[in-house]
């Protein structure tokens, strides 16, 4: 129980210490005029960066695995090798992808708890009532843009584990057997892919109109 304690307690300082730090890099970004505002948008740029370079390791990964289920039982150690390193590739882009909008995630949430705040400041009722309309307006369009986002992020779940599973199968059992129980494969795994792929697509132009509103 104690153990247990002494966990909790870590885990509450990492976050406790990690939300101080960036309230001291919103601060300091402040100071010099850039707002939330202003990083929100540009995190959300960043995570349209990241679907599109998500988007290309992933058709990339699947021509590769296409390759290797085709291949002859001499190249087998060479093509596996390179599948192995598009898995390592569309890991690595998944996993940024996902920290992006964990980012835009954590500044948004800012700017919505200060904006609160400030409405207590106003003096004038009308302007506080209008603020208040533009926070409850911006708050539901990015409800919607994230909801996209966290969406085409899910669907990129069984789709890496499948490429792991077929990594890790292949590395044990790098013969012709192997590479024949895989061959069913890649249909499954080019229509999930293309599933993905509209699903980042449509995230990205949820978040042009939302820039192009924020704007």
């Amino acid at each position: 129980m104690k153990k247990i304690l002494i966990i909790s307690a870590s885990v509450f300082v990492v976050f406790l210490l990690s939300g101080c730090a960036n309230n001291v890099y919103y601060a300091g970004m402040e100071k010099i005029g850039f707002h939330k505002r202003d990083i929100m948008v540009d995190r959300v740029k960043n995570v349209q960066e990241s679907q599109e370079d998500a988007q290309e390791e992933f058709k990339s990964a699947l021509e590769q695995f296409g390759t290797l289920v085709q291949i002859k039982d001499s190249d087998l150690k060479s093509a596996y090798e390179k599948f192995n390193d598009e898995y390592e590739e569309v890991s690595d882009a998944s996993e940024e992808l996902s920290n992006n909008i964990n980012k835009l995630e954590n500044v948004s949430l800012a700017l919505f708890e200060e904006w609160e705040n400030e409405l207590a400041l106003y003096k004038n009722q009308k302007l506080k009532a209008q603020s208040k309309k533009n926070l409850d307006d911006t708050k539901s369009k990015y409800r919607k843009m994230m909801k996209s986002m966290r969406t085409s992020e899910k669907s990129m779940k069984p789709i890496l584990d499948t490429f792991r599973d077929n990594v890790l199968i292949l590395k044990h059992s790098l013969n012709a057997q192997a590479i024949g129980s895989l061959q069913g494969k890649f249909g499954e795994l080019k229509k999930d892919i293309s599933t993905l792929i509209s699903k980042m697509n449509q995230s990205i132009k949820d978040s042009n109109t939302f820039i192009k509103e924020m704007n």
